[in-house]
């Protein structure tokens, strides 16, 4: 167990950016697996420019259906299908805003609807090495005020299930190899029962030459109130999150992902068992 979260935290980011002065090729590891890494995700990437020729803003949003929701190797929709979109809008000189939303199903604590908003700052730090900052927000305006996800029974009137959660990561190219190191960390909050929480985790992904098949690896450690295993009803909060995970490039901007994904602890049937998860997804 961690001795001291935010020192970690702190540690970790200045030892990443510390990395930069080593040499390496560039750009950012996107892990693709439907687990919606969000701190991965968050790396914003347009091609549609607006509010005029030559304006520094870009738009993209993406659509995606997949067999289940999975948030750092825990189901989110207890085994059934989500549907899932998001939007960003990015400025020339790095900093963008964006949302994201997923359905949930099973999970009333959470309610009904899944919403993220987030702002930062994504970009080149050496010829080496990128980074992205920011600050995100996991909003649930359905919430159903449910204590102990793992009783139905437990609810309390007027709680509210939205916190708040700085992120960083940093991200270099090795040949064909991509990698992102990052971490995030939710400080005591009312809606994390008054714990904080500590992720950190590692992407790495490669492309098959001359086909449009990549692969994908991901390993999470969490040291807090959302531990795998805290969440699935024990006093262990720390655990680990992994998956590995292959994607495919079609024609027409889609995206086709199958990933394994799994998490330490007690396993508990469409919540914290090993799945193999499938998602079909369209940037524009």
């Amino acid at each position: 167990m961690l001795t001291s979260k935010s020192g970690l935290f702190a540690a970790t980011i200045f030892a990443g950016l510390c990395l930069s002065a080593a040499p390496a090729l560039a750009e950012t590891a996107e892990y693709n697996s439907v687990e919606l890494d969000r701190a991965n995700e968050l790396v914003p990437i347009g091609d549609g420019s607006f509010l005029g020729e030559g304006n520094a803003f870009t738009v993209s949003g993406n659509v995606t259906l997949a067999t289940q929701y999975r948030f750092r190797g825990v189901a989110m929709t207890g085994g059934d299908p989500a549907i899932q979109g998001g939007i960003d809008v990015v400025h020339s000189s790095g900093f963008y805003v964006g949302a994201w939303g997923s359905s949930l199903e099973g999970g009333a604590a959470y309610g009904e609807l899944e919403m993220n908003f987030y702002g930062g700052w994504n970009g080149d730090i050496s010829d080496a090495w990128s980074i992205d900052i920011g600050i995100l927000q996991y909003n649930y305006p359905t919430d159903g005020g449910l204590i102990d996800p793992t009783d139905e029974n437990s609810y309390v009137n007027d709680f509210n299930s939205n916190y708040w959660e700085p992120y960083a990561s940093i991200s270099t190219t090795l040949g064909p190899l991509e990698a992102t190191f990052g971490a995030a960390y939710a400080w005591k909050q009312s809606s994390l029962g008054g714990d904080d929480n500590l992720w950190l985790y590692t992407d790495l992904g490669v492309g098959i030459p001359d086909s449009p098949i990549s692969l994908n690896a991901h390993l999470g450690y969490t040291d807090g109130v959302l531990a795998p295993p805290m969440i699935a009803g024990t006093n262990d909060d720390t655990g680990f999150d992994w998956a590995v995970g292959a994607s495919l490039t079609l024609l027409g901007g889609l995206d086709l992902g199958v990933s394994y994904i799994g998490v330490e602890g007690p396993s508990i049937n469409d919540f914290t068992d090993d799945a193999l998860v499938a998602s079909l997804s369209v940037s524009f």
